[in-house]
């Protein structure tokens, strides 16, 4: 054969086929590649039967969908002004969120971000403005004017945030998308003329300040602790922190008698004390070895000091009582509270000692042991097992114990960060153990979103500060939405679909066993929760219950983002409607 001294490629769309076209030199004929070269474009590769089943082999695709079905659902029911907003807001999230993945993908994210098939901009986008509406038409009903104001500005600072997210994935992409930009385009005006028309001067400013302290956070957190978050974890967990900030700010800056609620307060002082105390070890361990024995001293005292002396006086500050003297006070007020106290103390116990026996294992078996599944949702049982008293004996304890766990479980993953000695070593191996591929960054963050996941529908409950009385029975039931969709529906999916299942969703791991066990499950535990806590009645709303359920399980079985967090925020605000 003589040597092909040019080749001259060109394509041509005939029919919608491509041709190859190679030139010879020595003949100057034309070859045409042979049937089974020839490249089909998507429209012509795929029917339109095959259309839609090639969408749902797309967990993204269905994803979206089942987000876009709970934000119908919930304007369903409840239409206000910023319904317009929140359905523009997710159409241009979803066209943002490819955007997004194509730069995760290419590494051009700026930032090092969690490895996953999603940036998950969608799901996280509209979570904190329904929650704002939701909780807004709740707040209506109890007359509280204040605190349906404040839900009004949450609302409307999620979707700032979710539009400043959505613009810089847009300015990163090159080219720029026009098509994309149109549609963010307009939903910002949209959005922008809402909020022309609902808010006043000093909310649009306190919504400029959560923007601001978003930005802030975000620089800090995605630099000291890359591969820990998508970019849509990244936008849920900042942005609840950026709200709590600005509160707890405002709230200090305010010149009027200490007349703030406690348990509110004691939140806000508490989580925004352990950021700042996490910020501040940060910044002294680029400067200082922090595994020796003097930096675990300047780390113990720092601690002891910040938290007896700038957190105890931040809270005197907003209530005018000594943090200590009524934290005691309050945990040992009562008889059944002592009582509920000794059994979480057990139950607590009890769950070292399950890491105990599993580290034994590691310990006399391979350096690579893990805990299976059903191990690592055994923490799940012991969680539910916690909540589920204090949900109907005790809220007020429940939601004042949760924030000090909190509080707990950061401090240690600081001792265990930083490797403070004596406890900092010991914690990592131990912490390994129960570790999964969403665990890729420099924290081990596991164990504090099951808290989180199933202490936030407690914390936004109105119910904690106004009377019960004042809401339906079916919507009592949304402080156990944590406990129904994390500590019962996703560790028995988990449990399930990974001994027994066997029919896959398409495109993802989970099984059609697990989901359906899951829904089964949670209807189970809905029925005993109506035995044993009085103030729920479903009144009739049985197919709306079981509808949130099976759509949240559903969300479960196609999400990958921090099913913890994501899952029980969805059920509460479906279950608040």
């Amino acid at each position: 054969m003589y040597p092909v001294t040019k080749v001259g490629r060109k394509c041509n769309q005939t029919k919608g086929t491509f041709k190859r076209r190679i030139v010879s030199k020595w003949n100057g004929t034309s070859n045409t590649l042979p049937d089974s070269r020839v490249i089909k474009p998507f429209s012509v590769l795929c029917t339109s039967e095959e259309k839609p089943a090639a969408m749902l082999q797309n967990p993204v695709f269905v994803e979206s969908f089942i987000v876009f079905i709970i934000v119908l659902s919930v304007h369903a029911v409840i239409w206000n002004t910023f319904s317009w907003c929140t359905l523009a807001l997710a159409v241009q999230a979803y066209y943002v969120q490819h955007k997004w993945d194509r730069l995760l993908k290419s590494g051009n994210a700026v930032f090092q971000y969690r490895t996953a098939y999603s940036s998950g901009l969608l799901p996280a986008s509209v979570v904190l403005p329904l929650l704002g509406i939701v909780l807004k038409e709740r707040w209506a009903m109890v007359g509280n004017v204040q605190f349906e104001r404040f839900c009004v500005v949450c609302s409307a600072a999620g979707m700032a945030i979710a539009l400043f997210i959505s613009l810089l994935g847009l300015g990163l992409t090159k080219p720029l998308p026009t098509n994309t930009s149109i549609v963010y385009g307009f939903a910002t005006c949209a959005i922008m003329y809402a909020l022309k028309h609902t808010l006043s001067v000093s909310e649009v400013i306190e919504i400029l300040e959560v923007l601001l302290i978003f930005v802030y956070l975000s620089l800090i957190v995605l630099y000291i602790m890359p591969r820990s978050f998508t970019p849509g974890e990244v936008m849920l967990f900042l942005s609840g922190l950026s709200i709590v900030t600005n509160q707890l700010i405002k709230r200090s800056l305010s010149f009027g008698d200490g007349h703030y609620d406690p348990l509110a307060s004691f939140l806000l002082v508490i989580v925004v004390g352990t950021a700042l105390l996490g910020l501040v070890f940060t910044i002294l361990y680029c400067f200082v070895d922090s595994n020796t024995w003097v930096s675990s001293l300047i780390f113990h005292v720092t601690t002891v000091i910040f938290g007896s002396g700038t957190m105890a006086l931040w809270f005197y500050r907003l209530t005018r009582n000594h943090l200590f003297a009524w934290l005691l006070n309050f945990l040992t007020s009562t008889r059944t509270r002592i009582y509920l106290l000794s059994y979480w103390i057990t139950l607590a116990f009890l769950a070292s000692l399950i890491v105990f026996h599993q580290n034994c294992k590691q310990s006399s078996g391979s350096k690579e042991y893990k805990a299976s599944t059903a191990m690592r949702k055994s923490f799940h049982i012991v969680i539910v097992a916690t909540y589920i008293p204090g949900l109907i004996y005790d809220r007020p304890l429940l939601y004042v114990a949760a924030v000090v766990c909190f509080a707990a479980f950061v401090l240690l993953e600081y001792i265990r960060h930083f490797r403070i000695k004596p406890l900092g070593m010991v914690l990592s191996p131990m912490l390994a153990t129960f570790l999964d591929e969403r665990d890729s960054g420099p924290l081990i963050l596991a164990h504090i979103y099951l808290l989180l996941g199933l202490t936030l529908p407690v914390w936004l409950f109105p119910g904690v500060f106004a009377p019960q009385s004042v809401f339906p029975g079916e919507v009592a039931l949304a402080p156990y939405a944590g406990v129904l969709a994390v500590g019962i529906g996703d560790a028995m999916a988990s449990v399930i679909g990974s001994t027994m299942g066997e029919v896959r969703w398409p495109g993802t791991k989970k099984t059609f066993e697990g989901t359906a066990t899951s829904v089964f499950a949670q209807i189970i535990a809905v029925a005993l929760i109506l035995i044993f806590d009085k103030t729920v009645s479903l009144n009739g709303s049985y197919t709306w219950i079981v509808g949130s359920i099976v759509i949240v399980s559903l969300l479960e079985a196609y999400t990958n983002q921090i099913d913890n967090l994501l899952l029980p925020l969805y059920l509460f605000l479906m279950l608040m409607v």
